[in-house]
């Protein structure tokens, strides 16, 4: 299920940013990503997702990231790593997957991440989840 198609997207104030590669919501608690199907995330993709709403996150911030992987598509696992080391505005990242295939993949990258990352077989899982960390209650500015 896509965000867009979800309760959340009536309950939550949300800002969607559509990129070639797919499409990224802010809310208030969380960003959520849903990229298409077949592109590889590497280094130079996160960069380019995280200068677009860079002006809004400092490291005073703190939120949370959903990958609702609704596509298939390649992920580098050492870009958690890389990502620690240059941002430490996230609390916590939630997987979705919608394949055995997929959580394979997820639990290889929990060994990445520093922080909590879950593995969630639904996208109200995931949101449920992230909603429930209290660190997640400073808002993104909106532009």
């Amino acid at each position: 299920m896509t965000f867009e198609n979800s309760k959340y997207s009536k309950l939550l104030e949300f800002r969607k940013l559509e990129f070639h590669f797919g499409n990224v919501y802010i809310t208030k608690q969380f960003i959520l990503s849903e990229l298409n199907e077949g592109i590889h995330v590497d280094y130079a993709m996160v960069s380019k997702l995280i200068g677009k709403f860079s002006e809004e996150i400092s490291n005073d911030i703190k939120i949370g990231y959903i990958a609702n992987r609704i596509n298939s598509y390649s992920f580098e696992p050492q870009l958690w790593l890389d990502f620690n080391n240059d941002y430490d505005f996230l609390v916590a990242s939630a997987v979705v997957t919608y394949s055995d295939f997929g959580y394979l993949n997820s639990s290889l990258e929990k060994h990445f991440f520093k922080k909590s990352l879950k593995r969630c077989q639904n996208l109200d899982e995931a949101i449920e989840w992230m909603m429930e960390f209290d660190e997640l209650q400073t808002e993104i500015k909106s532009k």
